[in-house]
């Protein structure tokens, strides 16, 4: 596609193309032929802005020039020069706008070949126009318009398709990142069942001298606990995933890869451990763009873990501009979001780029240090 700057020297010669047309192929270039020529030119330059004034305008004056008999191959190229705006916005108004350019450029063209008297300016001897040569003005004519509506199509068709794939690259990502944070799910719940089942199954076979009513809890306990893990080794277990890496590796990593690391690290151990996973996935999806897009590639990684919150973030210290937003950070708002979380990502105020999340967590629930913590990883079930 192109810039803002390609777009405006775009405009500027397709001015210059209608403006050096109309004088040259005027029979008089004197301020007729002048004048003519500068209100197409006007004409397509307002395209951009108001595309159907420019195309009403570009009709307008386009027939006054075929009455007048000056300028008229230019008319077909500033007509459809305007048509193209209109038709890239919109497939019902390209159309009509295909349909009144036609019926009015050659329309008017049929009329000035069969009225005597017309054009006002007669054409110079053996120069093809409407009032000399008809069938090949209106050929020319219906070329220049269609073939404007049809590239316009073209490009509007192509631009939704284009839209559409980034949607469904944008869909698919999320969905990758749901399954991942799945497999997550499924490491933590699917340990922790086992444990639960595992102590349930001790205290009933030990509590021989208990009451009868502690000896049927713990029986239920043991019951709900192996049905419950059954359902997520059913419900998950086709997601299954290696483990999640530990803090330190994803460092380790990131500067074999090229990039300057310095970190800020805290003992994790005081958060949960699905809210453990999602830092260290955060910090990894953050680590991996830094290597991508930041020039120089060097970063600061802080991990705190204060009461209720974890709060992890990478500040980079590039000078590239950051990109639009891709599929990393589509993965990390989903992280954060299934915590209820904050996130900041953007241009630090320093030059760079940042990514800030918070993930908070209840504090009343206990925090498994067997799961990954700065020097451990999740152990799948």
């Amino acid at each position: 596609m192109l810039g803002t700057r390609g777009a405006r020297v775009l405009d500027v010669v397709a001015v210059a193309v209608v403006v050096a047309l109309a004088v040259v192929r005027s029979p008089q270039a004197g301020p007729l032929g002048w004048g003519v020529a500068a209100a197409l030119g006007a004409a397509v330059a307002a395209r951009r802005w108001r595309p159907v004034a420019a195309l009403v305008a570009a009709g307008a004056i386009g027939v006054a020039a075929l009455v007048v008999g000056t300028g008229e191959d230019a008319v077909a190229v500033a007509v459809g020069l305007a048509l193209y705006r209109v038709a890239l916005t919109s497939a019902r108004a390209g159309f009509l706008g295909v349909a009144g350019a036609l019926s009015g450029v050659i329309g008017v063209g049929i009329v000035v070949w069969a009225a005597p008297g017309l054009p006002l300016v007669p054409a110079p001897e053996g120069a093809e126009s409407f009032s000399t040569t008809p069938l090949s003005a209106a050929v020319y004519s219906a070329v220049v318009i269609t073939g404007a509506w049809a590239l316009a199509a073209a490009v509007r068709t192509r631009g939704r398709h284009a839209a559409e794939l980034v949607e469904s690259r944008t869909a698919r990502a999320v969905a990758e990142e749901r399954l991942r944070i799945a497999r997550d799910i499924h490491d933590v719940v699917g340990h922790s069942l086992s444990l639960i089942t595992m102590k349930a199954a001790v205290a009933n076979a030990v509590a021989q001298d208990r009451p009868r009513e502690r000896e049927d809890a713990l029986r239920t306990i043991e019951q709900v606990s192996r049905a419950a893990l059954a359902d997520v080794r059913t419900v998950l277990g086709a997601v299954r995933a290696p483990t999640t890496p530990a803090l330190d590796d994803l460092v380790d990593a990131a500067r074999s890869a090229g990039v300057t690391v310095t970190t800020d690290q805290a003992d994790l151990t005081g958060a949960p451990a699905a809210v453990r996973i999602s830092a260290l996935r955060i910090a990894q999806e953050a680590l991996t763009n830094v290597r991508r897009h930041a020039r120089p590639p060097h970063c600061h990684l802080r991990t705190s873990v204060e009461p209720g919150a974890l709060t992890v973030s990478v500040v980079d210290e590039g000078t590239t501009p950051p990109g639009p937003p891709g599929h990393g950070l589509l993965g990390i708002r989903e992280r954060v979001a299934l915590h209820g979380g904050t996130l900041h990502a953007g241009a630090a105020p320093g030059g760079g780029f940042t990514v800030h999340a918070v993930l908070p967590f209840d504090t009343a629930l206990p925090c498994d240090a067997a799961l990954p913590s700065e020097g451990t990883a999740p152990r799948a079930t």
